[in-house]
């Protein structure tokens, strides 16, 4: 009997995933991306700041006091859907299944960066395909940069933010470096309505 091969045929909803990824000084990033979505954004969000495993994260509650969409920590087993967003508990990575379906691990000591944005960035590319968007924002290290490679690879969307408007501009600068992986690089101000307009696009389509 032949095995159903992992990858989907088709991407699964035919709405866009927004990941946002960041380390030190993301916190104030993803807040100030998050502010300006609108609670009938047409979109998945998911976030994902690197954090300390030993300390309970408060992210997803100081993203609620500026968001318009529900924001809540991602459970295991929690299928995506438009209009909400999800953040990545500090103890464990968070993947995205091929059937839309969010899966927990526990981080343990490896990879080093927790949790990590490339693995979250490359099963969110092989699950949703050109319904893919990366957002690599403020933080140290080289974190999210293969991930990235992995969306844009799959037809999905890849933005970084650029050096001015980067705390630290480790994690878009190695993103940027990789060649014909980002798609755009804006400013932080302008991350939100560029986001804004891919969700309402008829269809994503890079460049």
């Amino acid at each position: 009997m032949a095995m159903a091969s992992p990858v989907p045929e088709t991407p699964g909803p035919d709405w866009p995933v927004i990941a946002l990824v960041a380390s030190a000084g993301g916190v104030e990033a993803t807040s100030a991306v998050v502010a300006g979505l609108p609670a009938s954004l047409p979109a998945a969000v998911l976030v994902l700041v690197h954090q300390s495993p030993d300390r309970a994260s408060l992210l997803a509650e100081i993203l609620a006091r500026r968001a318009a969409l529900p924001v809540s920590d991602a459970e295991d087993g929690t299928r995506l859907a438009p209009g909400r967003i999800l953040v990545a508990p500090a103890a464990h990575h968070m993947l995205v299944t091929p059937d839309g379906i969010l899966a927990l691990i526990a981080s343990g000591p490896a990879p080093p960066s927790r949790p990590s944005a490339d693995l979250l960035l490359t099963t969110l590319a092989v699950a949703m395909r050109d319904r893919a968007v990366a957002v690599v924002l403020s933080g140290g290290g080289r974190d999210g940069a293969t991930g990235a490679t992995a969306v844009h690879a799959f037809g999905g969307m890849v933005l970084a933010t650029d050096e001015p408007s980067s705390a630290v501009f480790s994690m878009p600068s190695a993103t940027i470096e990789r060649d014909d992986t980002v798609d755009h690089v804006v400013g932080l101000d302008d991350v939100a309505g560029l986001l804004v307009g891919l969700a309402t696009a008829p269809r994503l389509s890079p460049g």
